[in-house]
């Protein structure tokens, strides 16, 4: 290995991964230095492969929602289920970091494992375990190094029954009751798969709903589903604290109720990884969740240094951060392949069932003041849906009622995830409505939704909605 490189990124995530492939494909030296174990990042080792295996193994080990059609699911212990699921998260972990590693390799791109720091010039030092240290010569530094969950001060992690989302991958065993502390994607993911495997639930968060940047609707819709297979809500409940008493772990409530839970699960919140990366030596400015502050181009306050991912702040989803990557490469290099990020991204969140989104929300349109129109189409009116006894949700479309023009797209419902691609494709494309009209889909399947939403927008834009059913 050299000491000089053209490019060295810090941190292998989405982000680092994506960024470091694109200026090695063009020919340029390039260096990654990940501290953790294994390359991948966050979403790898902690976050979006763990969570999501943990929901599909949870599911499929519980029969959770085909239990009403087929009448049967797995008869196994709390400790059997526990065990296959770690079994199964870590097996999928390993395949992905795996698949990481050779993408590095085939780029030829060399990999340190260490903790990096900015050092004068802009160059970079590595520490690795035995405590030697190394320095990099560097033309561009890209920092990718993540977040992790938010810790306030006030919330004892230091007890063992008090969680954040990373520690409570290393659950012991299935909590008979749990508390979870904020209701955005990561709080909801959690509360769905614990309330899947046999726990008593309860969420509680500040605001008023669920995934709050979510079409209201939408939100409310995954409430009372949630809420029908067992989960319990607290909304409207800012300031709840935590404290280890003689009769055990406490929540209160700020409307005086107390709850005694197993467990708690903190998920409120992330702060970027910046400690150590001599960021002040550098000039590099953050914000108060240690955010790195950057231009359009990625690049911080420090000229030739970029940041991208989790560590500047949301969205932090893999799949724009892996975008952001690229376009630093892009313009640290002067390669002008990927110059700005898509401005429709979509959204996953993983709940059971699942949500999507892209576009504009109807709240949004509502408040924007022009005239719109909802369509909607109801999964248990589905065929598709009714095979497989996945009937809770509906796709719902939000359209310009005077040009029929695609705004958004909501979907609540089995394979969510996947089916809001098909939107985002229509409105990129700045499709009218009558797109999903004149569209045959295969029957049956979930996606020909899409065209029963589109006849009911049309409806609501003439005024001749037909009533459900």
């Amino acid at each position: 290995m050299t000491n000089g490189y053209d490019f060295v990124v810090i941190g292998s995530g989405p982000a680092g991964e994506k960024a470091a492939a694109m200026a090695a494909y063009f020919g340029k030296s390039v260096a990654i230095v990940e501290r953790d174990p294994r390359p991948g990042g966050t979403v790898v080792s902690r976050g979006g492969i763990p969570t999501k295996t943990l929901r599909e193994a949870a599911m499929y080990l519980s029969g959770f929602h085909r239990r009403e059609v087929y009448g049967v699911g797995l008869d196994l212990s709390g400790n059997e289920v526990l065990e296959v699921l770690r079994a199964r998260a870590h097996d999928v972990t390993e395949r992905v970091a795996d698949g990481v590693s050779r993408n590095l390799e085939r780029h030829r791109i060399d990999y340190l494992h260490g903790s990096a720091a900015i050092v004068a010039d802009g160059n970079v030092s590595v520490t690795d375990g035995t405590g030697a240290v190394r320095i990099l010569e560097a033309d561009k530094v890209l920092i990718s190094t993540g977040s992790r969950p938010f810790r306030p001060g006030n919330v004892p992690f230091d007890d063992p029954a008090v969680d954040d989302s990373d520690s409570i991958l290393a659950l012991e065993s299935i909590p008979r009751s749990l508390v979870v502390i904020g209701g955005g994607p990561v709080g909801t993911e959690y509360a769905s798969i614990i309330t899947a495997l046999g726990s008593s639930v309860t969420l509680v968060d500040a605001g008023p709903r669920l995934i709050p940047f979510a079409d209201e609707e939408i939100s409310d819709q995954l409430a009372q589903a949630l809420t029908a297979d067992g989960t319990r809500f607290v909304f409207d409940s800012p300031g709840a604290t935590i404290t280890r008493t003689e009769r055990g772990l406490e929540v209160g409530l700020p409307d005086g109720e107390t709850l005694y839970p197993e467990k708690v699960l903190f998920a409120a919140g992330r702060a970027g990884n910046v400690e150590g990366l001599g960021l002040e030596e550098a000039d590099i400015d953050t914000d108060d969740r240690n955010h790195i502050l950057v231009d359009a181009h990625f690049q911080t306050t420090h000229h030739g240094i970029y940041a991208a991912g989790d560590v500047i702040g949301p969205p932090a989803l893999a799949s724009v951060s892996a975008e952001q990557g690229r376009i630093a490469a892009s313009h640290a290099f002067g390669l002008h392949v990927v110059d700005r990020l898509d401005s429709l991204p979509t959204y996953g969140v993983y709940s059971m069932p699942e949500v999507g989104m892209v576009g504009m929300t109807e709240q949004a349109a509502r408040a924007s003041g022009m005239p719109y129109a909802i369509g909607r189409s109801w999964f248990k009116d589905n065929g598709r849906s009714r095979i497989a006894g996945t009937t809770t949700g509906l796709i719902k479309l939000v359209v310009g009622s005077e040009d029929h023009k695609l705004l958004g797209v909501h979907i609540l419902g089995e394979d969510a995830a996947e089916l809001v691609h098909i939107g985002q494709a229509a409105i990129h494309a700045r499709d009218k409505v009558d797109r999903f009209v004149h569209t045959t889909f295969n029957t049956p399947t979930r996606s020909e939704a899409y065209k029963y939403a589109a006849y009911d927008a049309l409806q609501d834009i003439t005024g001749r909605r037909l009533q459900d059913g």
